[in-house]
This record gives C-alpha cells, sequence and structure tokens, in this order.
C-alpha cells in the first residue's frame, strides 16, 4: 500500500506488521466470521474506545466488558477497542480534570510543589478533592462519550463494510492456531 508516494511497508516494520496481523486483524476477524455483524462490531469499538478514554484508572477494562455483556457486544472487540486508546487516554486524563473544575467551579489541581505538600497533610482533605474532581471529569466525559461514540460507531461501521468487502478472501479463509 502506497500513502503519499512512500510504501507502508517501509514505514511499519515487519515484525510489527505481523504482530498487528496477529493480534488486532485476525481477532476482529475470527469475530465477524462468528455471526457478529458490521454494526455490532462497530458498536462494540466504538463502546471500547470510548470507555478507554475515561478518565478513571483502572476501570476500563471491567466496565468494558461489563457494559458490552449487558448489550449483547463483542466484549473481545470492545478490549481492543479500549486498548487501542490508550495513549489518547493519557492525553486526555488531565483535559477531563481541568475542564471538570472549570465547569463546576471547584478548586484547581495542585500543580506545584508547595500545594502538593500542604494536600499531603491533610490527607481527608485531599480523599474529598481527589474524588470531586474524579466525579466531574467523568460527568464531562459522559457527556462526551453520549456525543462521539454514535458517531465513531457510524464511522467505523462504514470503515468495517469497506473493509470485509475488500478481504472477502481473509474472511473465508480458516483462522491461524497458535
Amino acid at each position: 500500500m502506497c500513502i503519499s508516494g512512500v510504501q507502508v511497508s517501509v514505514l511499519v516494520p515487519g515484525s510489527i506488521r505481523e504482530w498487528l496481523r496477529c493480534h488486532v486483524l485476525r481477532p476482529l476477524l475470527r469475530a465477524a466470521r462468528g455471526g457478529v455483524t458490521p454494526r455490532r462490531l462497530a458498536w462494540s469499538l466504538a463502546l471500547g474506545m470510548v470507555i478507554g478514554i475515561n478518565p478513571s484508572v483502572g476501570l476500563a477494562t471491567l466496565f468494558v466488558v461489563l457494559v458490552a455483556w449487558v448489550f449483547g457486544l463483542s466484549r473481545l472487540v470492545s478490549l481492543i477497542g479500549v486498548h487501542v486508546v490508550t495513549p489518547l487516554h493519557l492525553l486526555l486524563f488531565i483535559p477531563f480534570i481541568e475542564l471538570g473544575v472549570y465547569l463546576f467551579h471547584t478548586r484547581k489541581l495542585p500543580m506545584d510543589r508547595k500545594q502538593l505538600a500542604h494536600l499531603s497533610h491533610h490527607p481527608l482533605r485531599l480523599l474529598h478533592d481527589i474524588w470531586q474532581w474524579e466525579w466531574h471529569a467523568l460527568v464531562v466525559w459522559g457527556v462526551v462519550a453520549a456525543i462521539v461514540m454514535p458517531l465513531l460507531a457510524v464511522y467505523l461501521r462504514r470503515a468495517l463494510v469497506v473493509f470485509l468487502k475488500r478481504h472477502r478472501t481473509l474472511m473465508r479463509s480458516r483462522p491461524a492456531t497458535h
């Protein structure tokens, strides 16, 4: 494949392409062959991606498996979505909290050494502030998720339909066994 005159095989080493093929592409194809429609695959992936950027720490995997199970979506594809957006989660963590601080008019995050030292001497105040920042950030994330998830699902479905049409032979081939 060529992007702007540059071969993709030059940009991505063969070992990484093979890893992506084995650990991302084949599980998606297996899920698609298992009777999951492109629409359900798109919603599963969108769910995982949206939950993957939430401003909580350590709950995304458990939460996405539970929500995917409740709505009858593919847990495997949702988990892939969560882990694909991990770098985005790290980038958006502080902005979600800052936006929550701004919208709810709460105390700002302590960013200098003196403020952190002061809070470390008041653990109950620290716990209260952390909880307040977290739930405000989760409210902001919930609004963003409600808007982004349906849009993401629509575009992912279109991309999956095109992909599945282009790779009909991959869909019919037997999956590799490990």
